[in-house]
């Protein structure tokens, strides 16, 4: 799932599909790793209690492959996940496009924390990515995306993505979102951006800052913007030229979303 931007292509001819899955369990009063299944190029590793990291075992994805990871984060734990590295997607020889799938559940009372590193669309990729939450009423959620527009200097590969958020089975978060598409080509759009990134933050401390109409408030800066959602949570948005800026707007975006939390 992740490479270096400097690795080359992996020089195969088939696609390959891999599903990997992080599963914990809590012990005595601590969170343990009770499955951690690896299938590359979708390799874990744990490097610290409730820490897993993604590790690169191989380029891509590539045109055709289709990886799915699946978390399941039991009551009462809390886990944590990176990547070493950021997420290159190739064109493959496959016209097929390329697919990275991740269905996360997170129980009563546990939380999970998603914040790989970019994924960048190298010019001819056609990507699909899909996440699929699933909440329970008092778990607690950061969850972070962040898109590059291509490698310097090329246009960006096609990809869409889809985001599905539920707390106790209710509708919080239906987003997608379409790259490199003619259809939202143009400065109307994404305007200079070269990067888009958000984080979802949700749990029972986040609720919707109303006005004295009772509608959700939005803060918005210099290229980011704090929407909160009508359930508990919010969603913190950027564009930027490239990475350092887009991260440093999203993180202003995540502080202001922390404003309203009412812990």
């Amino acid at each position: 799932m992740t490479t270096p931007l400097s690795s080359p292509a992996a020089s195969r001819t088939s696609s390959v599909t891999a599903r990997a899955v992080i599963a914990t369990e809590a012990a005595g009063g601590r969170t343990r790793l009770e499955t951690l299944r690896s299938d590359p190029p979708l390799t874990l590793r744990q490097t610290g209690p409730g820490l897993v990291h993604l590790v690169s075992t191989g380029a891509g994805p590539l045109g055709g492959d289709r990886l799915e990871l699946t978390i399941d984060v039991a009551p009462g734990t809390d886990l944590e996940v990176r990547s070493v590295a950021s997420t290159l997607v190739l064109p493959g020889s496959s016209p097929a496009d390329s697919v990275m799938l991740v269905d996360a559940r997170v129980g009563g009372g546990a939380s999970l924390r998603f914040s790989p590193e970019p994924t960048v669309l190298a010019a001819g990729c056609s990507h699909h990515m899909a996440v699929q939450l699933s909440l329970a009423e008092d778990a607690v959620l950061f969850w972070r995306e962040e898109i590059v527009f291509g490698r310097h200097g090329e246009r960006p590969g096609r990809c869409r993505t889809r985001f599905d958020a539920t707390v106790a089975g209710r509708p919080l978060l239906r987003q997608e979102l379409l790259i490199g598409d003619p259809a939202v080509d143009g400065p109307a759009v994404y305007g200079d951006a070269r990067c888009v990134g958000s984080t979802l933050v949700a749990g029972p401390q986040w609720d919707a800052a109303r006005d004295r109409k009772r509608e959700p408030r939005a803060t918005i800066g210099d290229g980011w913007a704090a929407l909160p959602l009508a359930g508990p949570g919010v969603l913190a948005s950027a564009l930027a030229r490239d990475t350092v800026e887009l991260r440093s707007r999203l993180e202003r975006a995540e502080r202001a979303a922390d404003l309203y939390s009412t812990s």
